[in-house]
């Protein structure tokens, strides 16, 4: 059987992405994968530390284009979203080039672009967010996600700053600010707007309470690899995003 690699670029204290993801593709029949890491030191969820950060990215591109991967998914949605609008274009082609001069043919993806083509594939107008950030960095993504064309009806965040405590937030508390949320006019639910706040065990369950589709950074960084290997997307318990059945938003 081919083994899909899958090179993640993640920051040091991130516990999550490597967890959640490896979880949801363990979900595709017939299909195996591997993942492989590079890490960008970053502690504080700062934009200080978020630019510290992503100075990296050359290197741990390198890293993991060395192990032939098949896709690299720059796994920090707020480090791109925190950067200026439209971010996630300029990301995904400096690494799509950056790997092409290397001979690698490798995706190049990133959780904020995968965020907003799952988005736009699913047909979501309006949406509602959950984020671990502190406030002034929580409205930027409001703003970056708006400026993609999409309506945020509402939104919460958490205010953790230390990225290692977002790893570590409860499901219950990413719960309770959903059920805070005013749905009432929204196509979708963003449940973690955040690769390294946890939410996959929470994600079906939200959708019945709620009773509309909910994604998260993980689900849609999912997504967007199996549509980038052109790979099937039809995996149980983690939401309507990723069931060939089921449809978001018209």
């Amino acid at each position: 059987m081919t083994i899909n690699r899958i090179g993640l670029i993640v920051p040091s204290s991130n516990v999550t992405v490597e967890t959640e993801l490896p979880r949801i593709l363990a979900g595709v029949e017939g299909v195996e994968f591997s993942f492989h890491s590079s890490r960008m030191r970053m502690h504080a969820v700062t934009p200080e530390e978020l630019a510290a950060m992503n100075a990296q990215r050359e290197r741990c591109v390198v890293e993991v284009a060395d192990a032939g991967v098949d896709a690299v998914l720059y796994a920090c949605l707020v480090a791109i979203m925190a950067t200026g609008l439209g971010e996630h274009r300029l990301v995904e082609d400096a690494v799509a080039e950056q790997l092409s001069a290397d001979g690698s043919s490798a995706a190049a993806l990133s959780s904020a672009g995968g965020l907003v083509r799952a988005l736009r594939d699913s047909g979501v107008r309006r949406v509602a967010l959950v984020m671990p950030y502190m406030r002034p960095l929580a409205q930027q993504v409001v703003a970056y996600i708006e400026n993609e064309g999409f309506e945020v009806v509402d939104w919460r965040a958490l205010e953790v700053a230390d990225n290692a405590e977002v790893g570590c937030i409860p499901s219950q508390r990413v719960f309770d600010a959903a059920r805070s949320l005013d749905l009432s006019r929204a196509d979708a639910l963003v449940l973690s707007c955040c690769v390294q706040m946890p939410s996959l065990s929470i994600v079906e369950e939200a959708e019945r309470e709620l009773g509309l589709p909910v994604l998260s950074a993980a689900t849609a960084g999912a997504y967007s690899i199996l549509r980038s290997l052109n790979l099937p997307v039809n995996i149980p318990g983690a939401g309507s995003l990723l069931r060939a059945d089921a449809v978001l938003a018209q």
